[in-house]
């Protein structure tokens, strides 16, 4: 009942964010997820006592938080807390093809790009949408649920600048400890863990184009592999973050298991404005934080631990005094520690919008489609189209002429299949999530009938190894107001090079007798802002990206670490704030280079190792 309430509603709402933004403020919690174990459940809201103590404060219960949480306070003679800005998951957000819709709710922070030269041009605003988690499991409650690790000279590109500890053989077993890998074959795998609190698995569903994208791949020259084993290079199924059809987030896997753990307290709805820092001894001592209108200060007995995300963490530095000592005076902070936050911005970007239509009906997905009563029926089972992790249905790796100071196995493109497109979006809400306007929608899909646009899927390429950086800074000294995220993307030519690449090669994947056998085609209406171009040239898709690439949401990068001899670094390799005593940093913000991943699983394990590191330093104190 609950499910055909929220279709009915997702209906009457399609063209009104705000008021989808007003019903999840009001049925989140009404709509709670339901229990697929023993170990789930809700967890209870405490509020903290202004100046009161604990051991270890945690800031933000994303993907990194909830880890931390959990770790930390398997030590029972330590005292927890964790502070999270946002409210509890809820029964939508558990579907995993409805990862676009919680993008649209106010489980967003909603953090926009500044606008970009040569990125987001067509889109609202001519600026890039940022989704993050603000919620209880963070953005691993908005992600498309791929749990995808990277190369493994990836890390040891991390050992290699100086953070030593970091290397591939170093950081593998904490991958494997966080995971509970429940695909039969790789169970016994050497790259795999079992008994994990994070269960990863493959979607139920399938349909025949599964099958074609794995034999357009092996057509192709590509092997049929695991993206998180020996090989990186080839196709393959997405692993993803599910446990019985449903979205397994960072909250479910690591925190509503120990959520009755005494010494651990979660706090809801809690935004930390600044760390407490005495700027004598150099010393973060607490936080200072709002919870329903009312400012508090707790303090911490041992460490503040930030992990807050690219976005966040960064910002919280700044706005207590650690960042660019000159940028800082330029919006009324005074300076403590000049350090280089947020520099080294990194994020993945992904060009969208191209519509590939087959001739059958049955063999794509869409929002009609989703929004089916056979739909949520099988849902309901843990089986259906409902399961398919933010609609993916295949990846790809591949390695361009771009990428060639990379080592020969080292990928630079990604191609995510969806198992629909932009062009079957009829409700409007991957529009609303990407950012493109009506106007563009109806100019590139409307002339198409009706039945083309339902059967109709995408191939995404994702530049996954970006050359160019960019970077986050201030708009003032107020937490409320957003900071500037400039991220630069295709300041590097090479970039916008090999994601052209990239769109080549999912034309010769279509082009396979695999996808010819649907009589596979591209929708050739050409982008606005492109029409003077002539259609498939070099030069009309490079307009084309500019138009509509977007975020895959995978920004790093903005606390950076490194060791002591390098002056870019924020944190050293035990992530402890540079100048400043019991103060670190543990989540995506401090990875010094970007992996060829999804950024969910790095996450994870560098919270898992964060947290081992923190032990080692404490517990004989």
């Amino acid at each position: 009942m609950k499910f055909f309430i929220f279709l009915i509603t997702v209906g009457s709402f399609s063209l009104a964010g705000s008021q989808i933004n007003n019903f999840f403020d009001l049925w989140t919690d009404l709509f709670r997820p339901l229990p697929q174990n023993k170990k789930e459940g809700f967890i209870p809201d405490y509020t903290p006592k202004d100046k009161q103590d604990y051991d270890f404060i945690i800031i933000g219960a994303g993907s990194a938080g909830c880890v931390l949480a959990n770790r930390l306070s398997e030590i029972k003679k330590w005292d927890v807390l964790l502070l999270e800005a946002g409210g509890n998951e809820n029964f939508f957000s558990d579907i995993p093809i409805f990862a676009p819709f919680m993008s649209i709710t106010p489980m967003n922070w909603d953090y926009t790009s500044e606008p970009e030269k040569r990125a987001c041009r067509d889109l609202r605003g001519n600026v890039c949408y940022m989704p993050r988690g603000k919620v209880l499991g963070g953005s691993s409650v908005l992600n498309f649920l791929i749990y995808q690790r990277g190369h493994p000279e990836d890390y040891n590109d991390w050992a290699r600048m100086g953070n030593n500890g970091w290397s591939y053989d170093e950081v593998l077993p904490y991958f494997k400890k966080s995971e509970n890998i429940r695909i039969n074959e790789l169970k016994n795998s050497t790259y795999h863990g079992v008994g994990g609190y994070m269960d990863i698995d493959y979607a139920s569903y399938s349909s025949p184009l599964d099958d074609a994208f794995k034999g357009a791949g092996e057509e192709l020259g590509y092997e049929w592999n695991d993206p998180n084993g020996e090989k990186l290079i080839g196709f393959s199924k997405p692993q993803a973050t599910i446990r019985n059809g449903r979205r397994c987030s960072a909250s479910k896997a690591f925190l509503e298991p120990v959520r009755f753990r005494k010494n651990l307290k979660v706090s809801k709805f809690s935004t930390v404005k600044r760390i407490l820092i005495n700027s004598d001894t150099k010393t973060a001592v607490g936080v200072e934080f709002i919870k329903h209108n009312k400012r508090r200060r707790v303090f911490a007995r041992k460490e503040v631990i930030i992990a807050a995300g690219t976005i966040g963490s960064a910002q919280l530095l700044m706005l207590s005094g650690i960042g660019p000592q000159d940028h800082l005076l330029d919006v009324g902070i005074k300076p403590i520690i000049d350090s280089p936050v947020g520099y080294n911005l990194q994020d993945h970007v992904t060009f969208s919008g191209n519509a590939f239509i087959v001739n059958q009906t049955g063999l794509c997905v869409n929002d009609m489609l989703a929004a089916s009563p056979s739909s949520a029926a099988a849902y309901m089972a843990g089986r259906g189209p409902l399961t398919l992790p933010g609609g993916a249905a295949g990846l790809a790796f591949t390695q361009t002429q771009y990428g060639s100071d990379l080592a020969e196995g080292r990928p630079d493109i990604e191609l995510v299949m969806g198992a629909g497109s932009l062009a079957g979006d009829f409700l409007g809400i991957i529009r609303s999530l990407l950012g493109v306007t009506d106007q563009f929608y109806w100019k590139v899909y409307g002339s198409l009938p009706l039945k083309e646009r339902q059967q109709s899927f995408a191939i995404n390429p994702v530049l996954i190894r970006p050359q160019s950086y960019g970077r986050l800074t201030l708009r003032s000294a107020s937490f409320d107001d957003h900071p500037k995220i400039h991220p630069n993307y295709f300041d590097h030519p090479n970039d916008m090079k090999a994601l052209r690449e990239g769109v080549r090669l999912t034309q010769k994947v279509i082009n396979t007798r695999a996808f010819q056998r649907y009589g596979t085609r591209l929708n050739t209406v050409p982008f606005p802002g492109c029409e003077h171009l002539i259609f498939d040239s070099d030069e009309y898709w490079e307009c084309a990206i500019m138009q509509t690439s977007i975020t895959l949401d995978h920004q790093v990068g903005t606390c950076k670490m490194g060791p002591a001899s390098d002056p870019t670094s924020v944190v050293n390799p035990r992530l402890q704030v540079k100048g400043i005593n019991n103060l670190r940093v543990a989540d995506a913000s401090i990875i010094p280079r970007i992996p060829a991943s999804h950024t969910h699983a790095p996450v994870v394990m560098i919270a898992e190792k964060a947290a081992d590191m923190i032990k080692e330093d404490w517990i004989h104190l």
